[in-house]
Order: C-alpha cells, then sequence, then structure tokens
C-alpha cells in the first residue's frame, strides 16, 4: 500500500497540515521541522500527488515544447536551453515533435491542455489551428506567427538577409541564388528572402529563389540543390536560409569539382554549436539561440503570472554574421 500523507505526519512527529504546508512551500516552517519532514517522506519513499498539488496551487508547473522536429540543429539547441531555463526555474517539460503535420500537432494541443499545462512555446509551421486560441492559456511562438493575439520571438531575420547578401556582393558574386523554404508560411524567417531580394534589387541584381516543400526531406532538398546548379552553372553566390542546406550546397559543389570560395560562395543562417563544431568554415549569421530561448521563457512566464502588460507581441533579437572560409 502507498504511503499517504498522515503517515508521513505520524513519522514526522507533526501534524497532516504541516506536512502540506512543507510540500506546498506555504506559510512559516522551522528548517528543523522542514528536515524531519522530508526524512520522513524519504524513509516512507512517499511521493506527493502531483494531480492534487496542482490543483490546490493552481499550477501544475508542466510546460508543452512543440517543435517540427529535434533532429535540426537549430531546433535541439534551442530545446536543449528551453529544458535547462525551466529546469532551473522548478518545471518538468513535455516535447512534442509535430513533423510539419498539422494533425499531429493538433493532437498534442490537445493532449497538452489535457495535461493542464501551465503554458506552450511552439515553433511548429501550421498557423491557424483554433487549439492555439483557447482563452487563458499562455502561448509563445519562436519564429512563427501562430495567430494575431500570440507572442512570437525572433532573431532580426531581415537583418541577418541583408547581411549576408551584401557580404556576397562586397565579395564580388554578382548571379546570387537564395535558397528557402516555403513562402507561403506566416513566418519571420520569410524577412530573409526579403532583404536578399531588396539588396540584389538596389544594387541592380537579379534576385532568384529557390523554394523546397514543408514536407522535405534529404532526398527533396538535394535533388533541389541538384537542379539549381543544372540550371546556373554559373552562379557565384548561394545564400541558404539555414546551415544544414548551406552543408548540402558545398557537398554537392565539391561533387562538380567546384573550388568554394574560389568559384562559388556560401553563407549559411543559424550558427548553432553544432554546426560551428561540425563545419566550422561555414560563413553565416547566427542567432542567439540562448537568448530567445530566455525571451521566451520570460515572455511565457509573464502570460502565466497575469503580467500582460510587460508582455511583448513581437520580440526581435539582433544576429551576428561570422564570416569564415566558403566567402
Amino acid at each position: 500500500m502507498k504511503p499517504k500523507i498522515e503517515d508521513v505526519a505520524k513519522l514526522a512527529g507533526v501534524s497532516p497540515t504541516t506536512v502540506s504546508r512543507v510540500l506546498n512551500n506555504r506559510g512559516y516552517i522551522s528548517e528543523k521541522t522542514r528536515k524531519k519532514v522530508h526524512d520522513s517522506m524519504k524513509q516512507l519513499n512517499y511521493y506527493p500527488n502531483e494531480i492534487a498539488r496542482s490543483l490546490f496551487i493552481k499550477r501544475t508547473y508542466l510546460i508543452g515544447l512543440i517543435f517540427p522536429s529535434t533532429s535540426n540543429p537549430f531546433y535541439g539547441q534551442l530545446i536543449f536551453h528551453l529544458e535547462n531555463i525551466y529546469a532551473q526555474l522548478g518545471y518538468k517539460v513535455l516535447l512534442c515533435n509535430s513533423q510539419n503535420n498539422e494533425q499531429k500537432e493538433k493532437q498534442y494541443l490537445q493532449m497538452l491542455q489535457r495535461n493542464q499545462v501551465d503554458g506552450i512555446i511552439a515553433g511548429a509551421h501550421n498557423r491557424g489551428i483554433e487549439e492555439y486560441d483557447i482563452p487563458k492559456l499562455p502561448v509563445v511562438g519562436i519564429d512563427r506567427y501562430l495567430s494575431d493575439t500570440i507572442p512570437v520571438v525572433s532573431s532580426d531575420n531581415y537583418d541577418g538577409g541583408r547581411q549576408a547578401t551584401q557580404l556576397l556582393i562586397e565579395k564580388g558574386c554578382k548571379k546570387i541564388i537564395h535558397i528557402n523554404g516555403p513562402n507561403f508560411l506566416e513566418t519571420p524567417a520569410n524577412l530573409r528572402r526579403k532583404a536578399y531580394e531588396d539588396v540584389m534589387v538596389a544594387s541592380q541584381l537579379k534576385p532568384i529563389t529557390y523554394e523546397f516543400p514543408l514536407k522535405s526531406n534529404d532526398e527533396i532538398v538535394s535533388g533541389i540543390i541538384k537542379d539549381l546548379f543544372n540550371e546556373h552553372p554559373n552562379v557565384e553566390g548561394i545564400f541558404a536560409s539555414d546551415d544544414m542546406i548551406a552543408a548540402k550546397v558545398i557537398r554537392e559543389a565539391k561533387k562538380r569539382g567546384i573550388s568554394i570560395p574560389d568559384h562559388l560562395k556560401v553563407v549559411g543562417y543559424d550558427g548553432t554549436e553544432t554546426t560551428r563544431q561540425l563545419l566550422p568554415e561555414l560563413t553565416t549569421v547566427e542567432q542567439p539561440v540562448e537568448e530567445i530561448a530566455r525571451k521566451a521563457v520570460e515572455i511565457l512566464n509573464f502570460q502565466i503570472d497575469g503580467k500582460h502588460e510587460d508582455i511583448q507581441l513581437e520580440a526581435i533579437l539582433p544576429v551576428k554574421l561570422i564570416e569564415s572560409e566558403t566567402t
């Protein structure tokens, strides 16, 4: 039989009310009493009923995270920081991989609501999902516009796209191609493409963009990159919307005997720790991943605490261009 709160109280020589106050950290409790209660809990192998406790304190200390995939280095590093920050705050996280599947995303949202999470941080793609618009459900989007009322945190995508394109032009490139995800997605990341096009037009150069579909795999993206080289063998510069795409560009260029950076210059985007370790030669636009995580947590916590006057509807954090051997 599982031990009860009364068993802990009896062993500790205190009342059940005192045990409850220790568990919920309410009111003054001497360190001596607190230690007796915790020692008794340990001796009896007693674990408090988290559901009952959450009803009492009106919080579950659970946060839902919804992202397309943990295999992407940007999302992997971001989730690492989010989990680490929340662990320090006494929260646990429930991680959901949506795999760009709208139905799966809806099911995860419903599951998180059933588990009464205190809030959700989402970097998934699908806008217009009604489950996000539940009144009093704190939600923050990362690089995704989930609805007109949900705050979003992102890097300065326009400035990143501007810096990347300007660098390629300064390096003497005239035929510069941009590769990005589907433009129909309502995401701040589209500003990378907007900046590329603006800088190209301002420099009297023709913008050329290759898009890959939402549900892409390595084979599809690699096929699009092959098409790019076949259709534009004289390309001089490529600005890829993330470092994984940039890595595939470099691999394909090497297969074709194209010298980087002598005959082709490449700039990526993200600059995660994983990419910097595995591909240190890549010139890239570095997103402040840890700062993005901290800002998202801050805004979500303002919502949870009811401090709506402190909430930014859109928080934009600065990026940094890291120049290396591919330019």
